[in-house]
């Protein structure tokens, strides 16, 4: 018996041994530095394994036409027009007007709002807001389902993801005034039809081009001269900021809160642009629904606090961060600079890092588990101000 035990305990341990070097092999294997084409061509495969995984679930989703995230469930109603393009269909995402109403009215709003806009091209989306509240639209699960409604499309329409367009009226404007800054990365473009800005700032629209539209006589809570002060900021940014802040305003005269289809003048408007995937700046100001990643730039969740600022630019191979929080992780590309050559990083004027950032499975693996969006990918990613 003691012999028995002995032989097995030796087994044991041997395997144990062999487990140990496997893993380490694996994780050597991870970390081994990567050509660009070598990481490109890790990038498109984890991408097909991790959407083949879930494609399943989210084609049931797409065909029920209705997206879930947690409890909540989001339903469709879908137009496609045209015929797309190689690269992929664009996807038009129209929030209906309603809120703090019974569930009739707002049904009545997103009956309508299926009826509004008729792009040349593209999958036409009007989802239903799956409550009720005057904020409907950007309550804290309003960013996840538009995420999954995003990806759901793209792997089971072929839609492109750099043609993702967002709108809304009324209440459904007051949902693209908050939900286009804080995920101003998922967009081509945003349009915000006769609604209210509520406490957000233009700040998070530096990359994504924003028309806003509004009935002259537009006056209840304001809307009207509140689109006038958004008219006057937008301006101010994009004075301050070349290349920044993309915009177009028109608040139509003698026009209340209908107005009359005018607003259509957004769809040409819109096929002039297609999603910034790699800025060289962003500026990210998080709102009351935080998040852990906006483009090239991410943060622990525990540090994604109200109202914190960020500002990063590459210039050259450098990397200038400004941050009201630390430590950072940087996403980087060689669609943003060349990994090939050393990199210098600023944090609040104080150089941190400067060196190669080597590109790795293990940081195309990080990338993707974070944001499942192919143009957004990683391949090497670089902590700072640890």
């Amino acid at each position: 018996m003691a012999r028995l035990l002995f032989a097995s305990t030796n087994h044991l341990t041997c395997l144990l041994i062999v487990w140990a070097l496997l893993a380490t092999l694996v994780s050597a294997k991870q970390a081994e530095s990567l050509t660009k084409e070598q990481a490109e061509q890790v990038a498109s495969k984890l991408w097909a394994e991790k959407t083949s995984g879930i494609k399943a679930q989210l084609q049931e989703e797409v065909d029920k036409d209705e997206i879930k995230f947690g409890d909540k469930t989001m339903r469709l109603l879908v137009k496609q027009f045209g015929q797309a393009p190689t690269t992929g269909a664009a996807l038009y995402i129209s929030m209906h007007g309603g809120g703090n109403a019974a569930a009739h009215v707002n049904d009545q709003q997103w009956q309508n709002q299926i009826k509004l806009y008729e792009p040349e091209e593209g999958f036409y989306v009007a989802p239903r807001a799956p409550t009720n509240t005057w904020n409907l639209w950007h309550e804290a699960h309003m960013d996840d389902l538009i995420d999954r409604l995003i990806l759901a499309y793209v792997v089971c329409k072929n839609v492109d993801p750099n043609r993702v367009y967002l709108m809304g009226y009324s209440a459904g404007g007051d949902g693209v005034f908050q939900l286009a800054p804080r995920m101003s990365d998922r967009f081509a473009a945003v349009s915000m039809m006769a609604g209210h800005p509520n406490e957000t700032k233009a700040d998070g629209l530096r990359n994504v081009p924003f028309a806003l539209f509004m009935g002259g006589d537009d006056d209840a809570y304001n809307r009207n001269k509140l689109a006038e002060q958004w008219r006057e900021e937008l301006a101010r940014l994009a004075k301050e900021d070349v290349g920044g802040y993309e915009h177009f305003v028109q608040i139509y005269p003698n026009m209340g809160h209908w107005m009359k289809l005018k607003d259509r003048e957004v769809l040409p408007w819109f096929k002039k642009f297609t999603r910034q995937a790699w800025p060289k700046k962003i500026v990210w100001l998080q709102d009351d629904r935080t998040h852990s990643r906006l483009y090239w730039l991410g943060v622990d969740k525990s540090l994604a606090k109200e109202r914190t600022k960020i500002v990063a630019e590459v210039v050259g191979q450098e990397i200038r961060v400004i941050s009201e929080v630390s430590p950072i992780k940087l996403y980087l590309n060689d669609l943003l600079l060349d990994l090939n050559q050393p990199v210098k990083v600023k944090l609040n004027d104080q150089q941190v890092f400067e060196g190669i950032v080597p590109r790795t499975q293990a940081a195309i693996e990080a990338s993707l588990a974070e944001r499942m969006d192919e143009a957004l990918t990683a391949t090497a990613i670089l902590e700072i101000g640890k």
